[in-house]
């Protein structure tokens, strides 16, 4: 009889293995989605809302519409990098200003040169 309880338990055991084969995924890659040109543009204005929330830029970069919208790759990965221009400012080295954001909508960083 503890032979026979002993042959179940290695059946039960082995045949559980073979059913958790390498054919299925678990989906253990941790990149979010890629994002469409519309959540691009709706997540660089939230960008813009926090610098002018905490004064980073001028107070005149509230009423400016992203100008262009464009995907590139940087460093070997696709990013999105949204435009903004504003003719109200006066230096016009900071006219410009480039939103860069993973390809997944995450914000990576911000800046007036476009680098």
């Amino acid at each position: 009889m503890k032979t026979l309880k002993t042959l179940l338990v290695l059946l039960l055991l082995l045949g559980s293995s073979v059913m958790a084969g390498s054919e299925h995924d678990h989906g253990h890659s941790h990149a979010p989605a890629p994002v469409n040109q519309a959540t691009a543009e709706k997540n660089a204005d939230k960008v813009i809302a926090s610098l002018l929330e905490r004064d980073k830029i001028d107070k005149s970069w509230s009423t400016i519409k992203v100008s262009s919208i464009e995907e590139k790759e940087l460093n070997g990965r696709p990013e999105w990098v949204v435009i903004y221009i504003n003719e109200k400012i006066t230096n016009t080295d900071k006219q410009k200003l480039y939103v860069f954001m993973t390809i997944g909508g995450e914000y990576i960083a911000v800046n007036y040169t476009g680098n």
